[in-house]
């Protein structure tokens, strides 16, 4: 049906002819609607560069450590909601006299909720920043480790991860002396075997 007066609106053609645009195979589609994706190009010096560099034993120490620092602050923010070893669930906490307790306060729920939200806070933000520390710190030397062991040898097997778990127990259990190395060695060791032989296992397809 033709209004009286419709066909002078200024744009009533070009808002029904547009009614299409942006949809590829209309008429009046936008080109950029057609133009296609942009394609993986392996060749890419870009791509290359960053491939070599993830693949480098830098790289793959950078990113373990990168990792274990994760996972580590969510695993110690985990424990320390946990945990109930602070100083206020300690006993004779807030005892004058005690060791380290000059406050009056026993308990921690004593304290206003502000400050009990502060102190937890603190607390959980220690523990995890520890914890993680410590997570990256492993995770970075055994991944250096096993790749230096990996180029040596020329070969990607389960003894470059025994070998790697063995340095790497034994150098973080150094200051314990030569027993402590040892058994840090066989266990760190043992644990990389299994670990690395389970991501070894074949995948059951369905």
């Amino acid at each position: 049906m033709n209004f009286p007066g419709a066909g002078g609106v200024p744009g009533a053609g070009a808002g029904a002819g547009g009614a299409g645009a942006g949809i590829p195979g209309l008429t009046g589609a936008s080109a950029e609607y057609n133009a296609p994706a942009a394609a993986y190009n392996p060749n890419d010096p870009m791509v290359k560069m960053l491939a070599n560099a993830m693949e480098s034993c830098v790289g793959k120490t950078v990113l373990s450590g990168g990792a274990g620092f994760g996972l580590g602050a969510v695993f110690g923010m985990f424990m320390a909601s946990m945990a109930y070893d602070t100083p206020y669930h300690t006993a004779g906490a807030g005892i004058p006299g005690a060791p380290g307790n000059a406050s009056p306060v026993k308990n921690l729920s004593d304290l206003p909720l502000k400050k009990q939200l502060a102190i937890g806070f603190k607390d959980m933000g220690q523990r995890s920043y520890s914890t993680a520390k410590n997570f990256a710190a492993v995770g970075a030397l055994y991944a250096g480790i096993e790749c230096g062991i990996e180029g040596l040898r020329a070969k990607n097997d389960l003894g470059n991860g025994v070998a790697a778990g063995c340095l790497t127990g034994g150098i973080l259990a150094r200051g314990g002396g030569p027993q402590a190395a040892a058994v840090g060695c066989a266990g760190f060791a043992a644990f990389s075997a299994a670990i690395d032989a389970w991501m070894r296992m074949p995948k059951e397809e369905d």
